[in-house]
């Protein structure tokens, strides 16, 4: 049994710098999401205890020797964090659950072993990525060497604390560099457990910090100057604070992993329609739609949408809703109560202007509150429609037909967003001709989301963001590049 009780697991509430916990600043009200419960309260940081975060990890790279240590004494010590991870993984889980919207089953089976193997993946690449040497004149050597940046900052979102914090903070360590991360103040305390595994492992503290805030603390990180770079998941709005204030404090790299509304396309020679309404119901209903990537545009050929429709209606009802350290749970909570009231109002404007309401569309009640959002099918709809135009990271899908595969391309394509997309046909010339097509930074064909394939990139194009997390590139991105010419003709 995975269930648990959610007051006794230990909150290590408190920010983490230096390789110890250390308080400071007024508190915060945290909520656990399955009840509406306050659970714990998290330290706001003052700008005075980000100075302290920040200079506190460059003096550590400066230091401490990670930077110059060799990539695979580096790895080593990375490896011995992900093992310390697997083996922590039980509370991790816990803290990771009670106060998230990540049920118990899927936080011990999949966020806490996923964010340990992408540790050890950039562990690994830490001795694979390196300069080159330049064709030029026979009597001089030109080479590019590569070297850390210095000090990251990352900014992690709420929906996946411990995952999403590990594809900004793994590739940057991997690499040399120190990091300061700031969790979502609603999900702050799951990494700074993370950050004390990672000293116990023999990461020099200061290397890893986090630092616990709002969004004010978020901005005060991102224009440090002595941040080098920023790394951010989160809504395209904040997004582009995040690069306004790396703009007008002294120019940084970005890398922004940001929103999206994201097409599945379905074509009428599938041969398992059951199973792909199973693939479709997933992408819309795990974590309940609050995911970038979540398959919310179900674009299906005329001839198999009732069908399909039927069936992914039929998988929604399949969902439990219960709280997440309940391990039967399957459907997650709203992260509050604030968002489920902004989901509906959204899936109710939305039929206020012309659509069908199929299944869902109201709160879910449960024993200790309605912070669950029963999982939502509109059809007739289009892009003038909320719904259908904005991101509303809630479990609700809205469904367009279509008849050939122009019209299909034509429905998929989105003013703003360019984020994921997923092809579902038998046909591999069609599938082939969808991905050259579809103007996504991803794209799945006859499955929907991410694997355990950490060597393939992600990110969006337009709106959905620049750079990418996992990935070569992720690595890339956390070094600089310096050019070199060596004339030995004398």
């Amino acid at each position: 049994m995975l269930s648990f009780n959610p007051s006794e697991v230990r909150i290590p509430n408190s920010h983490f710098i230096g390789g110890i916990a250390v308080d400071g600043g007024t508190g915060i009200d945290v909520k656990r999401p399955s009840d509406n419960q306050s659970y714990a309260s998290v330290p706001n940081a003052t700008p005075d205890l980000v100075d302290q975060a920040v200079e506190n990890a460059y003096r550590a790279f400066k230091e401490s020797g990670w930077a110059d240590l060799s990539p695979r004494d580096r790895a080593k010590a990375m490896k011995r964090w992900a093992n310390l991870i697997e083996n922590d993984v039980n509370t991790l889980a816990q803290l990771e659950s009670v106060g998230s919207t990540r049920p118990i089953s899927a936080a011990v089976n999949w966020d806490v072993p996923f964010c340990a193997e992408g540790i050890r993946f950039y562990a690994e690449y830490a001795d694979k990525c390196g300069g080159e040497v330049i064709p030029t004149q026979s009597d001089h050597l030109g080479m590019t060497i590569t070297e850390p940046l210095g000090v990251v900052g990352a900014i992690a979102p709420w929906n996946f604390p411990l995952v999403m914090a590990s594809w900004k903070v793994a590739p940057a360590i991997a690499a040399g560099n120190a990091v300061v991360l700031k969790p979502s103040e609603m999900t702050p305390f799951s990494v700074v457990r993370l950050a004390e595994l990672a000293v116990e492992a023999g990461i020099p503290p200061g290397i890893f910090n986090v630092i616990q805030g709002d969004g004010l603390v978020g901005d005060t990180l991102a224009r440090h100057p002595m941040i080098s770079k920023v790394t951010f998941t989160g809504s395209t709005h904040t997004g582009a604070l995040v690069m306004t204030a790396c703009a007008q404090s002294g120019t940084k790299p970005v890398t922004l992993e940001l929103g999206g509304k994201s097409p599945q396309l379905v074509f009428d020679d599938i041969k398992d329609i059951d199973k792909v309404a199973r693939r479709i119901a997933g992408a819309i209903t795990t974590n309940s739609g609050q995911v970038c990537v979540a398959g919310s545009r179900l674009l299906v050929q005329s001839g198999v949408a009732e069908q399909l429709i039927e069936l992914i209606s039929s998988v929604f009802e399949e969902q439990i809703a219960q709280s997440t350290w309940q391990d039967q749970a399957t459907l997650s909570p709203i992260i509050s109560a604030k968002e489920v009231d902004r989901i509906d109002s959204v899936v109710r404007k939305t039929v206020e202007e012309g659509a069908n309401l199929y299944t869902g569309g109201c709160p879910l009640e449960t024993a200790d509150f309605s912070a669950f959002y029963k999982p939502t099918i509109l059809t007739d709809v289009d892009m003038s429609m909320g719904a259908v135009r904005n991101e509303i990271f809630g479990p609700v899908l809205c469904v367009e037909t279509f008849e050939t595969d122009d019209d299909a391309l034509s429905l998929a394509s989105h003013p703003s967003y360019g984020l994921s997309a997923g092809v579902h046909t038998a046909d591999l010339n069609r599938a082939m001709r969808m991905v050259k097509s579809l103007d996504a930074g991803t794209v799945w064909v006859n499955r929907y989301g991410r694997s355990w394939d950490f060597a393939i990139p992600t990110g969006g194009f337009k709106s959905s963001g620049i750079g990418k997390d996992l990935g070569r590139q992720a690595y890339e991105a956390n070094r600089r590049v310096k050019s070199v010419l060596i004339d030995f003709s004398e």
